[in-house]
């Protein structure tokens, strides 16, 4: 197990982050992705923020985090505001789902 901040730009405090939702070390980082370890951030209440978002794909790629530009900004901001529709989307469902189970309709 290698600590997550031996990934160079990922500092300590997105290291606690990952941690605290689940993602113990680097190579479960790296197993997960940028995508799906962000979701989990998102799951465990962490903001959203879309250079926290592509700060760990460019440091999982070993890249600085200002390397990232133009369409491939784009192209990962489009990534972003999918992936956190889909956490409010899943969110919004289980909050229906216990609504239903506790018996209140609108």
């Amino acid at each position: 197990m290698t600590a997550i901040s031996t990934i160079r730009f990922i500092g300590p405090a997105m290291e606690t982050a990952l941690i605290d939702a689940g993602i113990a070390d680097a190579e479960t980082l790296r197993e997960f992705g940028a995508d799906a370890a962000y979701f989990k951030l998102l799951e465990n209440g962490q903001r959203r923020h879309f250079i926290e978002y592509y700060v760990m794909h460019m440091a999982l790629q070993g890249r600085p985090w200002n390397d990232c530009k133009g369409a491939e900004k784009d192209a990962l901001r489009m990534t972003f505001d999918a992936l956190c529709a889909k956490y409010v989307y899943a969110a919004r469902t289980e909050l229906e789902t216990f609504m239903n189970r506790i018996g209140v309709r609108k």
